[in-house]
């Protein structure tokens, strides 16, 4: 399939987390690749089906988007088989992130995701409203 990217976004509250973890369990059963879940801390570790890799960012200081593509990289260079990441509170992992970031971030993103054809789907708590035009296409 083509690769892509998908953000959960809204306000905290609305059941993204939830959401997101049933994605990525329900994707660990159906897919052959594996699947990687980046979160900031590791309260929802063991919500998560065990074949799934999970990624506590938590101890990393990761202060802007480009330290986090840098991270993403990492990520893939260890394994060539990763067909799915799925990352909780963007946020919350990256401290400093405005909404040209995100922009950013995406753009970037897509690229990585065609290159390694890999499928990323993040959680950006923001309203609706607050999500920038170019980031949109995305919203799932």
């Amino acid at each position: 399939g083509i690769a892509m990217i998908q953000i959960l976004a809204g306000e905290k509250g609305q059941g993204k987390t939830k959401r997101l973890i049933e994605m990525a369990n329900e994707a660990s059963k159906t897919i052959d690749g594996n699947v990687v879940f980046i979160d900031d801390d590791n309260r929802h570790m063991y919500d998560l089906h065990y074949g799934i890799r999970f990624v506590d960012t938590s101890m990393y200081k990761i202060f802007d988007y480009e330290v986090f593509i840098g991270f993403i990289y990492g990520i893939l260079s260890q394994n060539g088989d990763i067909q799915k990441i799925f990352v909780d509170g963007l946020g919350n992992i990256i401290r400093s992130l405005n909404s040209e970031d995100v922009e950013n971030l995406c753009e970037v993103l897509d690229r990585i995701s065609n290159d390694y054809n890999v499928d990323f789907t993040l959680i950006y708590s923001a309203p609706m409203t607050a999500v920038p035009d170019q980031v949109r296409k995305y919203l799932i």
